[in-house]
């Protein structure tokens, strides 16, 4: 054990520091130095030793104390240092009692005493100057003590913080760190020196301010302050990034009055809540399609793009994009773009189908991968697209859209107008296109020309056969049309046209005229016929010129009067079908060609012709040269419908009536639908021109482009198609060029009709009838019907092939009929006693104009089919010289469409009546034997006269009146006693039935064989018995002069009864009954 220090030290130290040192502590710690030691405070857990050993804190002075004396050993007995042992609060005596503290004794604190060093408090000093140091310790130490209780201090805390959390966690990292200081903290004194802390210098708290706040401040030491923010609940960065917010301080203790805890000032707390890579990227579409036209290289094709639901950009951001498919084409970048890596080919593949995935910053991947398509692209090539070559046309069915899918495909370039042109080339069907191949007559009279127009070149007939040499259209299909070679022309015969020149007429003509030569090529001529080559007027062609010479009457004067007119036209030699209407009113000529009229430049005067009595020719194809006695100036080139008449004029409605085609386009726009479209359409309908500079609604305009047939039976073929288009760009020379489409529409053959003419083909009338005033009609119940044979489906689900006569169906249809030719079968007709007559009054009302000849008739017009029954209704034959007539034939045949569907022929054969005494009811039985005229014919030329369909006019040629009146009352009482004998052995057979059953089958064979056999011999050869009984009831109660077939028959039959014994001992042992073979 060491001795203890000398008070040496201590003295000095008092001395030195004074009571202005720098405080009670460094007073103390002068003292406990000088007493030889200086104890170190050890501050634990509250102030109390066991902690770490940190300096003691008193005000802003620091001191640190020598480490405590050893504990004094000295007795309790010892008197003199009792007075100096320090009060102790609870020391016990030897009894065991608490020893008080001795009177007028200061005490200290409990907390301060502990904190003193063990050398002062638990035992003696030993020696008096350390025991003089620690009495003054403890009386400074606790008055110090007694000062500390007062709470004048603010805690304090900085001013600002800054703090991170992760979304996942609740514990809020600081900087600087939470941690409030407050001034009324205590000292420590030394290392070891334990100092109770008071509540006036600890921190108790902090407080957050503000609204929906999810962190709370606790406090982890009170003593030292220190502090941690955590949160209150689960954070979402997705939902808040940041929170700021205040926070305060406060301690434990009170006001020097007594008033709450101090508090710190507020200080910001600001938060960034960190995010977690939790969300995967999503693409913003569930596929993505795009195009890429072959031969192209692309910086982009398509953009794909993702989107991550993390909020911060770590995580929330694409990196990269990868396409996951191998061995394609294509690249991706980091932005999501797309390219192909090397030029595509449509050949090769038609579509790449790619899947594409996505990583954010974190290379966390898409979720899902997308699809990603690319559709390879032929090379843009501009033009029109969705259009078919081939369009069929069915007759019947009214507006056909052409192109209803059509669109103008321009490969993106700035387009700025556009204009197509649509042409329907029809020049290869008839004269130009389809018109009603009607006689150039009968078309006149349906535009509504006046009566009086001559045919100069009418289809070839009986009536008009000048046309037969020229070579014609032979396809019924279309127009007649007549060819003139250059060598060719015809002469139309005298009386057919008469022209007043002083007049005004008309002169109309399809043509078609090539270049040519240079010289006159004569349409029509008409000059003198013998003596001299005057030309009174002409129409030629002369050098691709139309002229007109016309050469006056001199009866007005030899003055010079225009003479000759001319026309310069490109129509004239384009080798196109065109019509031509020349209107002559002189001293006006006007020329309408398709429709347009032009008049005459120039115009040639010359003199008037002299008078002359001479005759005059008109040729059609060449004008004939009366002088010379040959044709000259031939035509080259094909003409059709040549009219001429004479006192009228053509209004223009008739002439564009005359011209329209049936067929062409049309263009049907809804409305609103036309609007910034501009539409031209030329006269014919052949051509459309549509002009716009939007491309959506021009392609909309060729859309609605149709093509319309309203004939009936239309021209079937090929009608081409063409598209020209022309384009504008803002820069011109870079302009796309757009290919011309070519096309066609295919008319399909229509359905054909077939005209039917029927009615009573033979009949036989008295000669008084064929010598009165009015004659026999010929067909007095003709019937006219046209059908139509049609394919049809069969009906039901059989699995049974249908027969052809299953599968098509006839059907009834109505149209016009326009020409009716009556034809004389044998000898042409005796003008001096016979012809062929009609009501011209009535026929005259219809319209309907007939011409006749010693041929025939030949009725004209165009009418339906129930006019033409009437008209035909009304033709009689009348004979005035019939003695030595005996039968008359005719032959009927109907057309329509100029001779493109023809009927059936219709034979009449009439047969004349002779009677000894005409009387008003003739006698058949008294007539004469001179009027007999026998006919023989076999078993085969019976069954030709129609039995079937008996009438009572119908007969057959004999005049052996008496002959056959008796041979068919001898058939009729075979026929009744036949009759009745079969009837008696039915019902003896229905009686026998009633008897018993063995015997209610049985016939009589021997009535039978006797009777029946000759009657079904002959019921065999002349249809039924009941008919023929019919027929000699009304034969006996008619007229006088008719007979009917069947009694004709019979007495064809008594006339050759020779060669019908054998056929009827024969037909008997065939017709005879065996009973034995027949069972019920």
């Amino acid at each position: 054990m060491s001795s203890p220090p000398s008070p040496a030290p201590l003295v000095r130290s008092l001395s030195r520091l004074g009571t202005g040192a720098r405080g009670p502590a460094a007073f103390v710690a002068a003292i406990l130095g000088a007493a030889g030691g200086a104890p170190r405070c050890q501050a634990g857990e509250g102030g109390r030793g066991g902690g770490e050993k940190k300096p003691a804190e008193w005000g802003s002075a620091t001191l640190l104390l020598p480490p405590p004396l050893p504990p004094p050993s000295f007795s309790s007995s010892s008197g003199p240092s009792r007075a100096l042992r320090p009060a102790q609060s609870g020391a016990r005596t030897s009894g065991g009692a608490t020893a008080a503290p001795p009177a007028g004794a200061a005490r200290c604190p409990a907390p301060l005493c502990a904190a003193m060093p063990p050398s002062c408090c638990p035992g003696m000093l030993p020696s008096l100057p350390a025991a003089a140091a620690c009495l003054l310790v403890a009386a400074l130490l606790c008055g110090g003590a007694e000062a500390a209780r007062v709470n004048k201090h603010k805690p304090w805390i900085e001013t600002t913080y800054h703090g991170i959390v992760t979304e996942n966690d609740n514990t809020v990292l600081l900087d600087p760190p939470l941690i409030a200081l407050d001034k009324d903290a205590p000292l420590r004194f030394a290392e070891s020196f334990e100092v109770t802390v008071t509540k006036e210098g600890e921190i108790c708290g902090f407080k957050i301010h503000g609204q929906n706040v999810p962190f709370e401040a606790v406090v982890v030491d009170k003593s030292t302050g220190e502090g941690i923010i955590r949160s209150k609940e689960k954070l979402d960065c997705e939902l808040q990034k940041d929170y700021t917010f205040t926070i305060q301080a406060y301690d434990c203790g009170k006001g020097p009055d007594g008033a709450n805890a101090k508090k710190s000032h507020k200080a910001t707390v600001h938060i960034q809540v960190n995010d977690v890579n939790e969300y995967a990227p999503v693409f913003k579409e569930k596929s993505y399609k795009a195009t890429a036209i072959e031969g192209k290289r692309y910086d982009n094709i398509l953009k794909v793009e993702a989107v991550d639901a993390d909020c911060s950009p770590q995580f929330s951001q694409i990196c990269s994009y990868e396409i996951v498919t191998p061995d394609v084409p294509f690249a991706i970048d980091k932005d999501g773009y797309i390219k192909n890596t090397e030029k595509l080919n449509y050949g090769k593949e038609h579509q790449y189908k790619l899947t594409v995935t996505a990583y954010d910053c974190g290379k966390k991947r898409a979720a899902e991968d997308v699809l990603v398509k690319i559709s390879v692209k032929p090379t843009c090539k501009p033009g029109w697209q969705g259009w078919s070559k081939r369009i069929e046309y069915e007759p019947g069915t009214g507006s056909l859209a052409l192109f209803p899918g059509m669109r103008l495909e321009t490969c993106d370039e700035p387009i700025t107008s556009v204009e197509a042109t649509v042409e329907l080339e029809t020049n290869h069907i008839g004269k130009g296109c389809d018109r009603d191949t009607y006689s150039e007559k009968s078309i006149h009279r349906l535009c509504g020309a006046a009566s009086g127009t001559v045919e100069l070149l009418p289809p070839p007939s009986s009536a008009a056969n000048w046309t037969i040499g020229l070579p014609t259209d032979n396809g019924h299909d279309s127009d007649q049309v007549f060819e003139f070679n250059g060598t060719q022309a015809v002469k139309i015969p005298d009386g057919v046209v008469t022209v007043n020149l002083k007049e005004p007429f008309m002169i109309s003509v399809w043509m078609r005229h090539g270049p040519g030569t240079k010289e006159k090529e004569t349409i029509l001529c008409n000059s003198d016929k013998t003596d001299m080559n005057r030309h009174h007027y002409t129409l030629y062609v002369h050098n691709c010129r139309l002229v007109f010479l016309f050469r006056q009457d001199p009866s007005e004067g030899k003055t010079y009067k225009p003479a000759e007119f001319h026309w310069k036209l490109n129509e004239v030699c384009d080798k196109e079908w065109h019509h031509y209407v020349l209107n002559v009113e002189f001293p006006a000529v006007t020329l309408y060609v398709d429709g347009v009229s032009y008049d005459p430049f120039p115009v040639t005067e010359d003199y008037p012709l002299h008078p002359s009595k001479i005759e005059t020719q008109l040729v059609v194809g060449a004008c004939w040269q009366g002088g010379e006695l040959h044709m000259a100036q031939f035509f080259r080139g094909n003409l059709a419908g040549l009219m001429i008449r004479s006192g009228k004029l053509e209004n223009k409605k008739v002439i564009d009536c005359l011209y329209t085609c049936k067929e062409g386009l049309d263009l049907q726009m809804a409305d609103g639908t036309g609007k910034g479209v501009k539409i031209h359409m030329n006269p014919s309908q052949s051509t459309v021109s549509i002009e716009g500079d939007d491309i959506d609604r021009v392609d909309k305009a060729m859309q609605h482009i149709s093509y319309l047939n309203s004939r009936q039976f239309p021209t079937p073929g090929i009608r081409r198609l063409k598209i020209t288009t022309d384009v504008k760009c803002f820069n011109e020379d870079a302009c796309v060029s757009i290919p011309s489409v070519e096309g066609y529409v295919m008319v399909l053959q229509p359905e054909e009709p077939k005209i039917s003419l029927s009615g009573i083909n033979h009949f036989a009338r008295s000669a008084s009838e064929f010598e009165s005033s009015e004659g026999v009609a010929l067909f007095p119940e003709l019937r006219i019907i046209s059908t139509i044979t049609r394919e049809v489906e069969p009906e039901g689900d059989g699995d049974e092939d249908p027969t052809v006569q299953e599968s098509l169906v006839s059907e009834e249809i109505m149209h016009n009929l326009d020409t009716c030719e009556v034809t004389v079968l044998g000898e042409e007709l005796n003008q001096e006693q016979e012809s062929l007559e009609i009501d011209m009054t009535r026929l005259q009302q219809k319209g309907i104009e007939m011409s006749s000849s010693n041929l025939g008739m030949i009725i004209t017009g165009v009418d339906t089919m129930a006019s033409y029954e009437e008209v035909l209704h009304l033709i009689h034959y009348r004979n005035w010289h019939t003695v030595s007539l005996f039968d008359r034939k005719f032959k009927l045949v109907c057309s329509e469409l100029n001779g493109r569907y023809v009927s059936n022929e219709f034979k009449v054969e009439v047969n004349v009546i002779h009677t000894a005494n005409p009387v008003e009811h003739a006698n058949h039985i008294a007539a004469q034997p001179q009027f007999v005229h026998p006919v023989h014919h076999t078993f085969v030329d019976l069954s030709g006269h129609n039995l079937a369909n008996p009438h009572p006019f119908s007969v057959v040629p004999s005049t052996a009146t008496v002959v056959i009146v008796v041979c068919v009352s001898f058939l009729v009482f075979m026929i009744i006693l036949g009759v009745f004998r079969i009837r008696a052995a039915h019902q003896r057979t229905m009686r026998d039935q009633d008897t018993g059953k063995e015997n209610e089958m049985d016939w009589d064979d021997s009535a039978l064989t006797i009777t029946v056999n000759p009657m079904e011999t002959y019921e065999d050869q002349h249809s039924s018995e009941e008919e023929e009984e019919e027929e000699e009831e009304e034969s006996e109660e008619g007229e006088e002069d008719d007979i009917t077939s069947a009694e004709s028959e019979s007495s064809e039959e008594e006339e050759g009864e020779q060669e019908e014994d054998q056929q009827n001992v024969n037909r008997q042992q065939q017709l005879e009954w065996d009973d034995s073979t027949l069972s019920y």
